[in-house]
């Protein structure tokens, strides 16, 4: 119930983004450093095609978040869908933005999320026009999966003494965001405390001015 309910945009007046206890700096009045290499790997679209990550992370600058659609904590998944979510749609009303910014969201249960879950589970950002285009991505296998996880240091655990801990909302894990440059590094990594909308918006315009694009 709570997966449909954010699926189609209710109960968002129950989620929050973090709060800066800081005056966010303006785009372009630092430099975010390479951090990592963003792993390739293979994951599934939501027509069930096998495709390389990398598809995903070159090109355009990327807002990559790692989740699981039965995720129940209100300071975890949701909260970080509900950050991009305003991220998004603060960003795509600068026309600089187009071709040039992609969100996507690649679920670490892969025994659950299928990729007609995944489908579900992004209708409501998959189903309207925006110049910031949101994929939802799984993988086939636990075994596709762990090396992407592993090069991005996420660290997801199942608990013992819950052989379905995934369907019952209670994998462990640390919310993480990857803002990924289009040559395929990530240049920042969100986790809970820092997921500020202003944040992520001045980053992303940061990387836009290395770039060379008028984000005015």
């Amino acid at each position: 119930m709570a997966l449909a309910l954010l699926a189609n945009g209710a109960g968002a007046h129950e989620l929050k983004s973090a709060k800066a206890d800081f005056v966010p700096p303006a785009p372009g009045s630092y430099r975010l450093e390479r951090i990592q290499a963003v792993p390739e790997g293979t994951v599934l679209d939501t027509s069930s095609r096998s495709v390389r990550l990398s598809q995903y992370t070159h090109g355009r600058i990327t807002l990559l978040s790692l989740v699981y659609t039965s995720c129940s904590d209100a300071g975890g998944c949701p909260m970080a869908r509900y950050t991009l979510q305003q991220v998004r749609r603060t960003l795509e009303k600068r026309k600089s933005i187009q071709g040039r910014l992609r969100f996507v969201t690649l679920s670490f249960d892969p025994v659950h999320d299928t990729p007609e879950a995944m489908r579900a589970y992004g209708s409501s950002e998959t189903g309207r026009r925006s110049a910031v285009p949101w994929y939802f991505l799984t993988t086939a296998s636990s075994r596709d999966l762990r090396p992407i996880l592993d090069g991005l240091g996420q660290d997801v655990r199942v608990p013992a003494d819950a052989a379905d801990a995934a369907k019952a909302g209670s994998l462990s894990h640390t919310v993480k965001v990857f803002l990924i440059d289009r040559d395929g590094w990530v240049r920042e990594i969100y986790t809970s405390s820092f997921l500020v909308p202003q944040v992520i918006v001045n980053d992303v315009h940061t990387l836009l001015l290395e770039d060379g694009v008028n984000i005015h």
